[in-house]
């Protein structure tokens, strides 16, 4: 059993999106839906699925080909510098899934979504916490601090997120590589260790909800060591510490 909650929806799953959905693309509007239902691929990250009478006039253009789902079969389209599938039977008859990255930005109202839409089943929620935790990889201490934030993400283990005066920076090797999250907005750093790269990152400038880990270092519980009060903890087993379990069209790129 998990330590942590599950997703509530299975793959093929559906619900209603209540809030109106618009995406951009060469800084003009291509899509402004308030009918898009959330379809689960892959739990815990649902997809817009968009009505095609939504859809900006020439935006897709069929390539002749078809793809199965486990949802059903798609004709695949291009649409801007990607994909799209759409559905002419089904759960998703008469609806288009894009593939993220094929459009500029996407918004949920008037606030932009990165990678994918925000799971209407989950929290996110960023607690302080006085417990004493440690992180450390290879035998090295990395971080050691009683003034944790700790998020809390439904379907994902707790991420303790750790002031930087409490990390040992010096042990860490900066990155360039960037990911972004819908709930918590783009990450301003990342650092390796010689073990594990890309093993801890930082947002300086989260979304509003997450503003308490602003500035902080966490760690993929995946790839280190972790004690909280002196009990080592188990590494969990997450769609991030097995690269076979994601999503094959790139959309899930976020710690």
């Amino acid at each position: 059993m998990s330590a942590y909650p599950e997703p509530l929806i299975p793959p093929g799953g559906t619900a209603p999106v209540p809030r109106r959905i618009r995406a951009m693309l060469d800084d003009r509007v291509v899509l402004d839906t308030t009918d898009a239902i959330y379809l689960w691929e892959f739990p815990p990250y649902p997809q817009y699925y968009v009505p095609l009478a939504d859809v900006a006039d020439g935006l897709l253009t069929d390539t002749g080909e078809t793809k199965t789902f486990a949802h059903g079969d798609a004709r695949v389209h291009a649409a801007g510098v990607g994909k799209a599938w759409v559905y002419d039977e089904g759960v998703a008859k008469g609806r288009v899934r894009f593939q993220w990255d094929a459009l500029d930005s996407w918004f949920e109202e008037d606030e932009e979504v990165f990678v994918h839409p925000r799971n209407p089943y989950s929290r996110v929620d960023a607690i302080k916490s006085t417990r004493h935790i440690t992180v450390s990889a290879d035998g090295q201490l990395l971080a050691d601090s009683t003034a944790t934030v700790i998020v809390f993400e439904t379907g994902l283990p707790p991420r303790y997120y750790f002031p930087r005066t409490s990390v040992q920076l010096e042990h860490l090797t900066p990155s360039d590589k960037v990911t972004a999250c819908p709930y918590k907005g783009r990450t301003s750093a990342y650092w390796s260790v010689p073990s594990v790269p890309d093993v801890a990152w930082s947002y300086d400038f989260p979304t509003a909800p997450l503003l308490p880990v602003a500035g902080h270092v966490a760690f993929f519980n995946e790839n280190v060591d972790i004690t909280i009060d002196g009990v080592p903890q188990e590494r969990p087993i997450t769609p991030f510490s097995n690269p076979t379990q994601r999503p094959t069209d790139g959309n899930v790129s976020r710690p």
